[in-house]
């Protein structure tokens, strides 16, 4: 299908124009032939964030008497239980 259309065309056929962008495609709306605009898909929204999506994956001390690692990866290596 046509990728350019003038001002005009575009008004016409504005619904068949989305359709085609929609599909995949892109349309460019030219003024006087020359390209002004180019039409093309929004990207989809990233879904929603799962809570709890690491549940089980770290052990948390039991004894919060101990004091805590003194480097970052001690913290981790005992958040996983090493």
């Amino acid at each position: 299908m046509q990728t350019q259309f003038n001002i005009h065309e575009a008004k016409t056929h504005l619904s068949q124009i989305i359709e085609q962008v929609e599909s995949g495609g892109e349309a460019v709306i030219a003024r006087a032939g020359k390209p002004v605009v180019r039409l093309v898909p929004i990207e989809t929204p990233p879904g929603r964030r799962v809570l709890g999506r690491l549940a089980g994956q770290f052990k948390i001390p039991l004894d919060d008497s101990q004091p805590l690692p003194e480097t970052p990866a001690a913290f981790i290596d005992a958040m996983e239980g090493r």
